[in-house]
């Protein structure tokens, strides 16, 4: 007889490079997957369908290939903090294994868990799997938390990084019994995301699952990393990995990621190429340095870290976050840039930045409320990632640099400079000529016979105010 381990999956969804379930099966060849599907989560105002949709893709592979390695994934519909405890107990399950997360309501929920797991006499395992270096590897001379990422990033980079663990395999299945006991505990079939009121009809930029997650990774190893610096922040190319989405959920390890790159730097001689290579490196930084600072600082989730912004005087404007929103400001790249997110559940990451970057600085609009729009559109929205994106655009995060303002023409001339994104994503005004496009300097009869709106503010105007507005929050 075997000893059952269950592994509980939260956004690890694959059985290869997944240092907990390695670990699971080092101890027993009998371990079953369990995934929950929080109405904590699912039943919040900021979800997206499109989001649901491929979590859901990769919870239907995932159970696949559980049952190829001779084992099962396991359904519950319910709070795991009542689900996993009783789902553990009617099981007799000697232990729970699974991997932290740094999100403050992930870390309050696994620690109630951990403690009810424990009075029932069941074992718990935790393991950092989504970070190349957990939290507590990474901190300054004087054992602080980084609050800046080049210090971070000479840090980081100078660790040596494990390589990817073994695919789980060969496992035992449970017993008709304990099937029967797992039913009786709340497993269910898993659903559609349709079934859980999540309706996405389009198709995904990534498909969903560790097998399309492996094979886009081998697409980018293979050619656009080469050229990744240069190609990065155009966005009508595709020069970026798009693989999100996949390390949000965890289709692919990231053990698995850093490994590809180093063998693509072998692959080549060039010193730009190796220099491309390496600048996807730090991006790959930068999202553990934002899930090390929500980690550290858990008040991220809540509002703006730096003490200038907590009560910065935005306007605010209803109308003016509506047609933000629906790609009507009157600024091409702005409004292409929304209609991408809005169309397909994804936008270029230079247009995150420069939407971002508006809706703060030339609109004065509280970040929270353009990060939560995307957290209810994007299909990669992760916390972390999300609002350290959306802080450093507002200026109100971990950045040197305060007022940086983007000018959305100038940053049309350098990343989209035939407007060929702009077309795209605007089509009636693919007949303009492209400089109208760039600078948005349309006529007056043309934005009126095309139906495109007029700019809703003045962007020099605007950065003059915004610069007065912190000038006297600094002064207090």
């Amino acid at each position: 007889m075997h000893d059952l381990i269950l592994f509980w999956h939260r956004r690890y969804l694959r059985i290869s490079d997944n240092i907990g379930l390695a670990a699971a099966r080092q101890q027993s060849p009998k371990v079953a997957g369990v995934f929950c599907l929080d109405p904590n989560i699912l039943q919040r105002d900021d979800v997206a369908p499109a989001r649901m949709k491929y979590m859901i893709g990769c919870l239907q592979e995932l159970q696949q290939r559980y049952a190829e390695a001779g084992s099962q994934l396991l359904i519950l519909p319910d709070e795991p903090k009542q689900a996993i405890p009783r789902l553990a107990a009617a099981l007799n399950a000697k232990a729970v294994f699974w991997n932290r997360d740094v999100e403050p309501y992930a870390k309050e929920r696994d620690r109630i868990i951990a403690d009810a797991l424990k009075e029932k006499g069941i074992a718990v395992q935790n393991f950092w799997d989504q970070l190349l270096h957990s939290p507590e590897e990474i901190r300054t001379g004087s054992k602080q938390s980084y609050t800046v990422y080049s210090p971070f990033w000479k840090n980081w980079s100078s660790k040596p990084k494990a390589a990817p663990v073994e695919m789980f395999q060969n496992g035992i299945t449970l017993t008709a019994a304990e099937k029967e006991a797992a039913i009786q505990a709340g497993a269910k079939n898993l659903p559609e995301a349709k079934d859980l009121g999540f309706i996405w009809d389009k198709n995904l930029v990534l498909t969903p699952g560790e097998t399309a997650a492996k094979q886009r990774l081998e697409e980018f190893s293979k050619s656009a990393i080469f050229e990744y610096k240069e190609q990065r922040n155009f966005p009508s190319v595709d020069g970026t990995a798009r693989l999100s989405a996949a390390l949000k959920f965890g289709a692919i390890g990231i053990r698995t990621v850093w490994t590809t790159t180093l063998t693509a730097i072998e692959q080549t001689s060039s010193d730009e190429a190796k220099a491309s290579i390496e600048t996807w490196q730090q991006e790959l930084a930068w999202r553990e340095f934002y899930q090390h600072a929500m980690y550290w600082f858990p008040e991220l989730a809540e509002g703006a870290f730096r003490e200038v912004f907590k009560d910065f005087p935005y306007d605010n404007n209803p109308e003016h976050f509506q047609a933000w929103c629906e790609g009507r400001t009157g600024y091409p790249i702005v409004d292409a840039a929304m209609r991408q997110m809005n169309e397909i559940g994804w936008m270029h990451n230079r247009c995150r930045m420069i939407v971002a970057n508006f809706l703060t600085k030339d609109l004065l609009i509280d970040f929270r409320l353009g990060e939560k729009y995307f957290t209810q559109k994007l299909y990669d929205w992760d916390l972390s990632a999300n609002n350290g994106g959306w802080q450093w655009s507002a200026s109100s995060g971990m950045d040197p640099k305060p007022v940086r303002i983007f000018n959305p023409a100038s940053q049309s001339e350098k990343f989209d400079p035939k407007a060929e994104y702009i077309r795209q994503w605007i089509p009636e005004l693919r007949s303009l000529d492209t400089q109208s496009l760039i600078t948005g300097k349309i006529p007056d009869l043309q934005r009126r016979s095309l139906g495109y709106p007029d700019p809703i503010v003045n962007h020099n105007e605007r950065q003059r105010e915004f610069k007065q507005r912190y000038s006297q929050q600094k002064a207090g």
